[in-house]
């Protein structure tokens, strides 16, 4: 967008590995690292006329204020905005003064009166330090004790600027809210919505858009405060904003001055270049609003993150809300369940084959008990041949559940479920820990870590399980489309290409699993049990599939 409207365009990234096929896009590409120093230096020898820092992530907004201060024109939405929205303090006080409802918070200078706070509003509590990449000592303290300790660890990363100890809200659903805007007015925006429930990092959630399960009035109260933070904020070019939103009350979590990791995700699906009307934006240009017709869309997509696990020897595979993830994966459907499942599988998790379709539960807390028993009876009538340690196969054997009880990790039984993974006798792990417990060394740790150091797939959230398990229940076989069908005039195919060799078969054939997702001769008793379970399975017309890399 720079050069078709005669902007010399200088690119600095630090990874020749991103730009490799796209390095004739720009007017010259430095490979240095991102610094203060560096892009001055560079700055100056190109003698620029400004710097766009919005596509730069965390790092490039965590210089905007030093920039300023050298005199340096930053185009978009103003250094001081942007200090605002990343200032915790500034920016919890900026939405008090404007009416917008957040979670309880205090930026209390010392350990006491935070935890006077946390006594006030009850733990857990979320601490939150200011200009940090991917929520790094970012912590829920579930008492008084790793509250202390989570302050001191957070005021060591951010030294400059004061912590924020807000409410963590337990049980709740996370909005992505991604936009463009002009003078602080809105041009276009996508709403979509985390499986994961708040509380796991934006970066390690698995994005759906549309939005399936959203009420109406929430959407209109999403847009609504996004719009008042555009205004107070006068932003001008990409921004993100996430929400919490419980029994239609929204709550803001955070806004960030800059393009997402989820940009390239809801340009693909709506079929609408955001970075560009961004540019646009930016440099002072006429923008004109995409007409984005959420309900004439007739696909799905989802976008699922990869993680490096099994790199990483020792460490828990939970998600929290520090990032963990390495990449992603977006995928298109005919439906929510169609494309959850080409995403999660690209993503790699391996669906159990009609061979071994063994799954092992080991669920601590009893709220996830209660909410994962009637999916674990759909996979019984599924066909699933079901594991679980005492406690969980004693609860869900009260509930009328075939289940098989194994020992935990440790013990000197023989068919402990150590050993059943390790034998690679268990094909799926949904393993849900006690938060409260997170870092310790428990038998739930060494179930997950199993999993990982042998290569089955494991699944820590109840609410991606549940997903999962309603997905499994609603597909048997996924016809995939060319992706030249997809785009063909604009628009998805309305019509399956029969000698199309899709990802999906062939990422099913490499794990053995064939081309049969899940199967159940007796479907009246499926659908009841969906029924009872409360899934919503959702219908659509033609749909596309797709399996694709951010723009």
């Amino acid at each position: 967008t720079l050069r078709k409207h005669k902007f010399p365009a200088v690119v600095i990234n630090c990874n020749p590995e991103t730009v490799s096929t796209d390095y004739d896009e720009s007017d010259r590409l430095y490979f240095e690292e991102l610094t203060f120093e560096r892009v001055m230096d560079i700055y100056d020898l190109e003698r620029s006329q400004g710097v766009v820092v919005s596509v730069g992530g965390q790092v490039a907004n965590c210089m905007v204020m030093p920039l300023s201060r050298q005199g340096v024109r930053i185009y978009g939405t103003s250094p001081s905005s942007i200090d605002t929205a990343e200032d915790r303090n500034k920016f919890s006080a900026l939405l008090d003064s404007i009416g917008v409802d957040q979670p309880e918070w205090t930026s209390s200078p010392d350990w006491q009166g935070a935890d006077q706070f946390a006594q006030r509003v009850g733990y857990p509590v979320l601490v939150r330090p200011s200009y940090v990449l991917s929520g790094a000592a970012m912590r829920v303290a579930w008492n008084s004790v790793e509250l202390r300790e989570f302050l001191v660890n957070a005021a060591e990363v951010s030294t400059d600027y004061p912590v924020v100890v807000s409410k963590f809200i337990q049980g709740a659903k996370e909005v992505e809210f991604d936009a463009v805007a002009q003078g602080g007015q809105i041009i276009n925006y996508a709403i979509s919505e985390h499986v994961e429930n708040a509380g796991v990092h934006s970066g390690d959630a698995t994005l759906v858009l549309p939005a399936q399960k959203l009420y109406v009035e929430t959407i209109r109260r999403v847009t609504r405060i996004a719009g008042n933070i555009a205004a107070a904020l006068k932003i001008t070019g990409p921004f993100n904003i996430q929400f919490i939103c419980k029994a239609n009350l929204v709550k803001v979590i955070e806004c960030n001055l800059r393009a997402s990791r989820s940009f390239p995700f809801v340009s693909k699906t709506l079929q609408c270049n955001f970075i560009d009307l961004a540019t646009r934006a930016m440099l002072d240009l006429p923008v004109r609003s995409a007409n984005i017709k959420l309900l004439d869309l007739d696909y799905v997509g989802v976008k699922a993150p990869m993680f490096s696990f099994t790199r990483l020897q020792g460490a828990d595979p939970v998600l929290g809300v520090e990032m963990a993830s390495t990449g992603e994966v977006a995928c298109f459907g005919k439906d929510v369940h169609e494309a959850f499942l080409l995403a999660v599988m690209s993503a790699g998790v391996k669906i159990p084959p009609p061979n071994k379709k063994t799954v092992l539960f080991a669920v601590g807390p009893i709220e996830a008990k209660i909410a994962l028993a009637p999916y674990a009876k759909v996979l019984q009538y599924l066909g699933y041949t079901l594991y679980g340690t005492e406690g969980t196969a004693e609860y869900f054997g009260k509930c009328g559940i075939k289940i098989t009880s194994v020992a935990k990790p440790n013990t000197p039984i023989a068919d402990a479920c150590h050993d059943k993974i390790a034998a690679k006798e268990i094909a799926l792990v949904i393993n849900i820990p006690d938060a409260k417990n997170k870092g310790d060394v428990t038998s739930g740790y060494k179930i997950r870590r199993a999993s990982v150091d042998f290569g089955v797939s494991l699944i820590t959230n109840t609410s991606f399980a549940v997903r999962l398990i309603d997905a499994l229940a609603s597909i048997r076989e996924i016809p995939c489309m060319d992706i030249r069908e997809i785009y063909e005039l604009g628009e998805a195919t309305s019509s399956f290409s029969k000698s199309t060799v899709s990802l999906l078969r062939r990422e099913a054939s490499s794990h053995g699993a064939g081309v049969e997702i899940a199967g159940s001769s007796d479907g009246r008793k499926i659908d009841s049990l969906l029924t009872q379970a409360e899934i919503d399975v959702s219908t659509s017309q033609t749909g596309l599939n797709l399996s694709g890399s951010p723009l």
